[in-house]
């Protein structure tokens, strides 16, 4: 199978990473859309940030009703700090038989070449870029695309833009709006909603 990870700390999961997720599902040549939470680094302090298993908890709850989108725990398993070559790396030694591939905002393709061996990345991985409005539209993504090629790689070709939705909405601002007493419910999925406000999740 050929599988679109997409990471994220998920704090919490909202509607914004869901119709992200399903239309590279339903709109891609991607089989599955796994969604690997990314863990609690130990040596940062984050006290927004739920436990990795109630994040995970979350994105089950998501997406128990979507069998082409899986949660995925890959990176609670690995050595903290933790780089995405090294969780590829993972994958493909534990899951030979599957093709893996990135999924990211314009905004993390524009900052690609800080990443370690990212040069590896974009020779050996698929990359499916989704927009993002505050990364400047198609010019920044093409200004980017044409910085990569000038790497001496010939992984361009390799990036696939996907015309998804454009989805400006942030766990961030809806953590805030929790604290501040704000109704989210429309932002959140349902099951997802009704844990966080059984829990009293964000409110301090």
């Amino acid at each position: 199978m050929k599988i679109g990870l997409y990471f994220g700390t998920f704090n919490p999961i909202h509607v914004g990473h869901m119709i992200i997720a399903n239309h590279m599902a339903e709109h891609s040549d991607l089989d599955q859309i796994w969604m690997v939470v990314t863990p609690h680094n130990p040596h940062k302090q984050k006290n927004t940030l739920l436990d990795d298993y109630q994040r995970l908890h979350l994105v089950n709850l998501a997406t128990d009703d979507y069998p082409k989108i899986k949660p995925s725990d890959i990176e609670f398993k690995l050595p903290q700090p933790n780089y995405t070559v090294n969780t590829l790396a993972h994958l493909k030694d534990k899951f030979p038989q599957h093709e893996f591939c990135l999924i990211m905002g314009e905004d993390n393709l524009n900052s690609l070449h800080k990443w370690k061996n990212y040069e590896y990345i974009l020779e050996n991985h698929d990359i499916y870029v989704y927009p993002r409005l505050n990364s400047g539209e198609s010019k920044e993504f093409d200004k980017a695309v044409l910085d990569l090629k000038d790497t001496e790689t010939s992984s361009a070709p390799r990036i696939h833009r996907v015309g998804a939705p454009v989805i400006e909405l942030s766990s961030t601002f809806i953590r805030e709006s929790i604290k501040n007493k704000k109704n989210i419910r429309p932002l959140l999925p349902e099951k997802v909603w009704e844990y966080v406000d059984h829990n009293n999740f964000y409110r301090k």
